[in-house]
Order: C-alpha cells, then structure tokens, then sequence
C-alpha cells in the first residue's frame, strides 16, 4: 500500500486512454452495461446498477452514475490498479487529475468556441465553458464513487476502507446536533475529495430575447415545445416523455413523470401552447401512429421517430447560434419559474408545487433578482448618481410670487 504522505504519481504526464464503454442494453432491468478495456463486462458495477433500480431509480440515473464509473475504472486501467485495491491515495489522484483533464469530447473534434474559458457570452452573459469538467461533474463523481465502495464495503466485496472518505473534520459527531430551527438544513457531512461548486443564479431569457427566439423557430412543433416549457415549467427530459394520452387540451393540463420522485402528476400549461401543439399534431396527421400510449413528440425528418432529449437540445442549439447565444433547455424552466415569482397572485407553495421541488428552499432560490435586473438597476443608480452633478433645478415659487419678479432679483434673468 502506498504510503499517503509520500509524493504521488506524476500526472502530468500520465495518459489515461478511452478504453471500455458504458453500453445501452434496452432491457428495462439492466438498462446499461459497463464494459472494461479488455470487453468484459464489469460484475461490481452491475450490482450496484442493481442496487439503483432497485431504489426506484431511473434509467438515466443509471447512466449518470455509470459514466461516473466509465471515468473511474479507465484511471485504474491507466494507473494499473484493481478496482478493489485502489486506496486514498489513487481517490486522490482521481480528483486531481479529473479537476485538469480534458473532456475526452474535445480531444475528438467537437466544436469548441472560439473565446476563451470563462468569458461572458455577449448575447446571455454566461461565462464560456472551458474544455475540462465542470465541478459539479466533479463532484457528482466523488459521491457516486464514494456510494459505489460503500455498497461493495458493506457487502464484504470490496475494501475495508472506502477510498473516498469523509472529510475528517466534519465526520465527529453527530450531524445537526446543534441546527438552529430559524435555519435552513445544509449538508454536513462532504467527501474528502469533494471540491466546492459556486453557487449558481438561476438564468431566465428576458422576455425580449425570449420573443426573438421564438420568433425564429421554423416549425410548429418547436413553438409548441418551447410554449409549453416556458408556461408549464416542467423539465425538458419530462416533456419530451409524455404521451397522447397525457394531454387534455380542454383543462389546459398535461401529465408528466417528475424527475425525481417518479410520480406522474398533472401540470397546467398555457392556452397558446396547446394550440401550437394542434398546429402541430394537424401538420403531422396520418404521418405518426395514434394511440393513447403513443409519444406526443416525433422528429421532422422522415423516417419519423420519437424525438429525443438530444434532438431537441440540437434543435434549440440550432436556433441560438442565429444569435450567438447559449441559452439552454434548462433555461426555460428557469424563466417559467421567474415569471412565476414575479406574480403576486401566486404563492411561492404554488410556484413550489408546479415545479415538483420537494424542498421551499429549493423555489426560494428564484426570488432572487436576476443578474440582468440587477445590472439594469445598478445602471440606473449611476445614471441618477450623474444626474447629481449636473445643474440643479431650481424649485418653484412659492404660492404668490412672480417668478419673472423673482429671476431678476436673484439675478437668474437672461
């Protein structure tokens, strides 16, 4: 075992190679097989896909969670060491290297944007992404890895000391011993390796850029999706997964399967995004299937297929690079949420129960300004701050006075 406190691998100049795969299976009880270098499908990954779906999680999150694997077990095929003798020292090696390496997408020869990391879009203000991992990609994997040793601890076939411990300091104790009620609950307990994520501001479109994008889509079907994200608030992946029989025009309601609990649940929409979706549904007649179990959206292009969440993310990619900018899916439910907020007829619990948050603190998060209002309020400020300097008016005269009389006495005549 290497010894923690003596000088690490160089990773400079270690070369971790795209070996093995996470594979989509189609059966709905192993969704997706990870494959390492050598093709053969790895046993403690399957069981802890198991352990998620058993847990009633969902396909995607097996994915997630299994790229967070893929990453891990290509470092231990680069560094030459076996899943369950990995120690804290390659756990930390991992987040070293995982926070200064390259996604592997840019190697390939995606498209990279021609600024530099961390400059503002001109058109959104968001900052560009570098070609690395985002922290919370970062941070996802430690917890992923940290439960994956936990399960395989426990059941006895893996290490006894998990390779991504708690952090030491807040591990004592017990955890929120002393919360002050007034409070809101934090996490306290965090993984050694864990690094901090800033703290994002929901980013809604302004409702002038919004009407430019919309004004700019080129089918029915895309005004209908984009309607009904921005007045229903529902995430992308649950629109995209509705079908016919979810839809009641005549209540302006649609049914969705939220994200996180799995439960369907009726969402209220706009009426003009129903008549966008019959638009759409008139132009497509006799093209797609009917029936009640049928998908609500299919792709353009012939042979018609159910649209996927990557088509739809392409199709809004597309309309944004008219403009230069990179708003996202994402960025919808955002501005739903904020319009929302901004209502005084509604109340944040009913801002709370459209969006499926299971926490208020959650919906708290968008009474906060928007850092557009925010930069026009502050704008404003220094345009009144200026003003200042500027000649003062003189006020009027009081009631009974003339005020020709009085500019020549105080000499304010021409």
């Amino acid at each position: 075992m290497m010894d923690e406190r003596l000088p690490g691998r160089d990773l400079s100049r270690l070369v971790v190679a795209r070996s093995g795969r996470l594979m989509e299976t189609g059966d709905r009880y192993e969704p997706y097989r990870l494959i390492d270098a050598g093709g053969v499908p790895v046993e403690p990954a399957a069981v802890f896909f198991q352990e998620l779906l058993a847990a009633g999680k969902a396909a995607a999150t097996v994915r997630s969670y299994g790229m967070d694997l893929l990453r891990w077990w290509r470092f231990l095929h680069a560094v030459d060491v076996a899943w369950d003798r990995a120690t804290r020292v390659e756990a930390r090696d991992f987040s070293c290297w995982i926070q200064g390496s390259v996604k592997p997408r840019a190697t390939a020869g995606a498209r990279r944007s021609a600024r530099v990391a961390g400059t503002p879009n001109p058109v959104t203000g968001k900052p560009t992404l570098g070609p690395g991992y985002a922290p919370s990609i970062v941070v996802h994997s430690e917890t992923v890895l940290r439960r994956f040793y936990d399960l395989h601890r426990d059941a006895g076939s893996g290490p006894l000391l998990n390779p991504f411990p708690l952090d030491l300091a807040r591990r004592s104790g017990r955890v929120h011993a002393h919360h002050n009620p007034m409070d809101a609950w934090v996490p306290e307990k965090t993984g050694r390796y864990r690094p901090s994520v800033p703290r994002r501001i929901p980013r809604s479109i302004p409702d002038e850029w919004f009407n430019t994008l919309f004004a700019a889509l080129p089918s029915n079907r895309d005004r209908a999706l984009i309607a009904f994200w921005v007045s229903s608030g529902v995430r992308a992946s649950e629109l995209i997964g509705i079908r016919q029989c979810d839809v009641d025009p005549g209540q302006q309601l649609i049914s969705v399967v939220r994200k996180g609990s799995r439960a369907r649940q009726q969402v209220p929409a706009s009426a003009d995004a129903f008549v966008w979706l019959r638009l759409y549904q008139q132009e497509m007649h006799g093209l797609i299937p009917r029936g009640k179990a049928q998908p609500v959206w299919w792709t353009l292009r012939r042979p018609v297929r159910p649209l996927t969440y990557h088509g739809a993310h392409r199709m809004f990619e597309r309309v944004n690079a008219t403009f230069g900018a990179d708003w996202t899916l994402h960025d919808l439910r955002h501005s739903a949420a904020g319009r929302m907020v901004r209502d005084p007829q509604l109340t944040l619990t009913d801002v709370q129960w459209v969006l499926g948050h299971a926490h208020l603190t959650t919906t708290e998060v968008y009474l906060a300004p928007g850092q557009d209002e925010v930069v026009a309020q502050v704008l404003a400020h220094h345009a009144r701050q200026s003003g200042r300097n500027a000649e003062p008016v003189p006020p009027p005269p009081a009631p009974g006075y003339d005020p020709e009389a009085l500019d020549v006495l105080f000499g304010r005549s021409s």
